[in-house]
């Protein structure tokens, strides 16, 4: 499934050099990632690319997926353009069960620009059907910038809403 973050997260469309593309894609044993983003050149976090604690203040691009049920479980991958990621697995909205899940991930910046390529293990993942959504975050202080492929309900941007998620597409 193509997941082109083209609009923030209120809805208003983004210049063509901002759009985000994330191909999410079941494969053996999981399910692979990839990621093609501008790069604005964020301090990255000071250590080695590995699971990072708090990357959502950092630049980072995010997947959500969502299953059934409720409370709502869903898997939260969160990947950096020098290669850190965090995993976390919730029960319900923010209530991790989870956290600094292990991510295969490969990334490189090239320019203005960076990819990755992410393998997360279906273990970590929820039931199907799913719903997802993919997020980037980028910018400090008062420049943070917050898009979504998704259009976020509220008067602050909160990924955290899998009711809006789209609908996984094989």
């Amino acid at each position: 499934m193509k997941l082109d973050i083209t609009c923030d997260w209120r809805g208003k469309l983004l210049a063509r050099q901002e759009h985000v593309e994330v191909l999410l894609r079941r494969v053996e044993g999981g399910a692979q990632i990839t990621i093609r983003a501008p790069f604005y050149g964020d301090p990255a976090p000071e250590a080695p690319p590995s699971s990072v604690p708090g990357l959502w203040e950092f630049e980072v691009v995010e997947v959500f997926i969502a299953g059934p049920g409720s409370p709502i479980p869903y898997t939260e991958i969160e990947v950096g353009p020098a290669g850190h990621h965090l995993v976390l697995t919730l029960r319900g909205v923010r209530q991790p069960t989870a956290s600094g899940l292990p991510l295969r991930v490969e990334a490189h910046i090239d320019g203005d620009r960076w990819n990755a390529t992410a393998f997360i293990d279906d273990s970590l993942l929820p039931p199907l059907p799913w719903r997802v959504n993919a997020t980037s975050i980028h910018g400090l202080a008062d420049r943070r910038a917050y898009a979504s492929t998704a259009v976020l309900p509220g008067d602050a941007p909160d990924f955290h809403q899998p009711d809006v998620f789209l609908e996984w597409v094989d």
